[in-house]
């Protein structure tokens, strides 16, 4: 335990330090609201559909086409999120990489809502984060959404998508 005089300055100290990173950017221009979704690629979209209405008799949409992002998915809620289950959708398809190198399928990305996804995208730009598109991309719920590179997010491919 510190001594009184020791704890006094170092919260002196601590309330003079201010975390604002090299660029100058302050640290809080965005802050992350709620998990939207978890992500998962599969090789079968009926199988990994049935297995979730089927088996763990979740509430499963149906399939929604892509094209612009390469997939299919079918959404399983959860009352306080969702999974979203991704196929590939023709030749260009980032989810046939990542199926590639993962046979069974696995987890993909997961979805983080933000207030205003343009503000989010900057500052993490100007915090070092590589953001995979020059913009945002409407994504499956009709929202912009942009994905953050997983080699900047701990080896995550992080997805912000607007509230």
């Amino acid at each position: 335990m510190l001594p009184r005089q020791n704890l006094n300055r170092f919260l002196q100290v601590s309330q003079r330090r201010s975390f604002v990173n090299a660029t100058g950017v302050p640290p809080k221009l965005f802050q992350l609201g709620i998990l939207n979704h978890v992500a998962i690629a599969t090789p079968n979209l009926e199988k990994a559909t049935a297995f979730y209405r089927d088996i763990l008799n979740g509430k499963c949409s149906e399939q929604i086409p892509l094209p612009e992002h390469g997939v299919t998915t079918v959404f399983v809620n959860l009352g306080n999120t969702k999974i979203e289950l991704l196929h590939p959708l023709g030749d260009k398809s980032p989810i046939a990489g990542f199926l590639a190198k993962n046979k069974e399928g696995g987890m993909h990305h997961v979805c983080i809502e933000v207030d205003n996804v343009y503000t989010a995208m900057a500052d993490v730009k100007a915090k070092g984060v590589r953001v995979l598109d020059k913009e945002p991309k409407i994504g499956a719920h009709g929202k912009p959404v942009v994905f953050l590179h997983p080699k900047d997010c701990g080896g995550v491919l992080v997805e912000l998508e607007q509230r």
